[in-house]
């Protein structure tokens, strides 16, 4: 699959690059989501080496990471090297040298550090000593999130304020869905997202299989043989240290508990021993907390809690419930299973792209849009009272967005579309809405409408195609 987008990550770790003095990056993200792509991609761009480590030995380690560059300087592997300090030590004086700055890319630098915890104390010293001196671009990177994260953002780390720049590496938005797998309808390309989410790695497996989402959906996920069977067990499993004890509470909001009682409910523990490894789910961005529109963050008593990921809460949905059925099944019962499950997938995946979108949509003038943005789109609900999908206040308050989202398989019709714009109107506004002087902006979420001649005044309609093209 050719490299995707990746714009704002590139300029970052170019403009290291134009720095005199060099640079540190540190940069993480979950497996499967292209950061080796994206590191490939930068040193392909500056003639730079790329390194990866595996987990072995430290002394097996050094040689096999001499190895890997003795293509730029030549002799390195030749030598025993005894400690880490040694052989990047030598690096530096190699590089120094040759006049080369880099960039040097040390990925997978959480199996260095789990083989040697003294490493990042080593990295520390030689970045200060060596490496800089040298003029330098050096970026280290892994997959577990919280080791990475900790090496710039934990104030007790040795390398805690020497990184020149720190870069977490997110999903690709959904609007590149579509030309990775080569979809053109915009439907299409939200079904797929509801699976596969924004990994390149999954978007790539799905490509080679060159069939439609049921056979693509079985040949990478539903098949006990499949790739991606128990994929979400082995990224817990390779987390520093390993994330495998917050697989019951995955599992429980997948089967549908949200509230934190719920979720203690389901897994027989008191709620009060969730609060550390909901926070952690949350930083691996599997699980989203959310609070209705209008309510501070800090408020616990109304939040929910929700699978974020497109790919987990679609696994947890039909795999993780149905693994024995799944292990003996004919193709057709495995499909059985997914066609139970994906239309509301899709409605739930549709629902959070339409809240992703409200920040780019033009509901005024392009002026007054970028004078006052949007702010992040949530969800309103109150006790047994109507919900609100979609609710957006603008940075000023003087605006406020109100959305209702539907989804459909079929294409909606213009009959349907009357209606469903005119419930919305009779709805009224949300308590959320304290004054009578805000401008309120409605918008239908619709994946596909024929468009009324007559269109209901006071709705904007938005469909799949826009949706897309705002997250691209």
């Amino acid at each position: 699959m050719r490299f995707l987008d990746r714009h704002r990550e590139l300029d970052r770790l170019h403009a290291l690059m134009a720095r005199s003095e060099g640079g540190l990056a540190v940069l993480w993200g979950r497996r499967r989501v292209g950061k080796t792509r994206l590191l490939l991609e930068w040193c392909l761009r500056h003639r730079g080496v790329y390194t990866v480590a595996d987990q072995s030995a430290p002394g097996i380690q050094r040689h096999y990471l001499a190895e890997s560059l003795a293509p730029r300087f030549p002799g390195l592997a030749e030598v025993h090297y005894p400690t880490w300090h040694a052989l990047l030590r030598r690096i530096a004086q190699s590089a120094a040298a040759q006049a080369w700055r880099g960039p040097l890319v040390f990925d997978e630098f959480p199996w260095l550090a789990a083989a040697s915890p003294e490493l990042p104390s080593v990295i520390q010293r030689w970045w200060e000593e060596d490496a800089r001196p040298a003029r330098l671009v050096v970026a280290l990177a892994g997959s577990s999130q919280r080791m990475m994260q900790g090496l710039v953002l934990d104030a007790a780390a040795p390398l805690y304020g020497r990184a020149d720049d720190a870069l977490e590496v997110q999903p690709l938005a959904a609007g590149h869905i579509g030309p990775a797998l080569r979809l053109t309808d915009p439907v299409e390309c939200l079904r797929a997202y509801s699976v596969w989410g924004g990994v390149p790695r999954y978007w790539e497996l799905a490509d080679g299989v060159g069939a439609d989402l049921d056979t693509a959906v079985d040949r990478c996920v539903l098949d006990p043989l499949a790739p991606l069977h128990q994929e979400p067990e082995r990224l817990l499993l390779e987390e520093q240290p390993p994330a495998t004890s917050l697989r019951p509470i995955l599992d429980a909001i997948g089967l549908g508990a949200h509230r934190l009682s719920e979720i203690a409910g389901r897994i027989g523990q008191p709620a009060t021993s969730f609060g550390r490894p909901l926070v952690r789910l949350v930083q691996l961005g599997l699980v989203r907390r959310e609070i209705p529109s209008g309510e501070s963050e800090k408020s616990s008593k109304r939040a929910l809690y929700r699978v974020a990921d497109p790919f987990f809460r679609f696994w947890f949905r039909t795999v993780a419930p149905h693994r024995a059925l799944l292990a003996q099944a004919p193709r057709r019962v495995r499909l059985g299973v997914w066609k139970a499950a994906r239309t509301r997938l899709f409605a739930e995946a549709w629902e959070d792209l339409c809240r992703a979108a409200v920040s780019g949509l033009r509901t005024t003038p392009v002026s007054s849009r970028e004078d006052d943005p949007w702010e992040p789109a949530r969800r309103f609900w109150h006790g047994g009272g109507p919900e609100w999908d979609v609710v957006a206040a603008s940075l000023s308050g003087r605006r406020m967005l109100l959305g209702e989202v539907k989804w459909a398989e079929h294409e909606v019709s213009a009959a349907e579309l009357r209606h469903l714009t005119r419930a919305f109107v009779a709805k009224g506004l949300p308590p959320v809405l304290r004054s009578d002087h805000v401008e309120v902006h409605r918008v239908l979420f619709v994946p596909s409408a024929v468009r009324p001649r007559r269109p209901v005044s006071g709705v904007r309609i938005v469909d799949a195609a826009e949706v897309l093209r705002v997250l691209t």
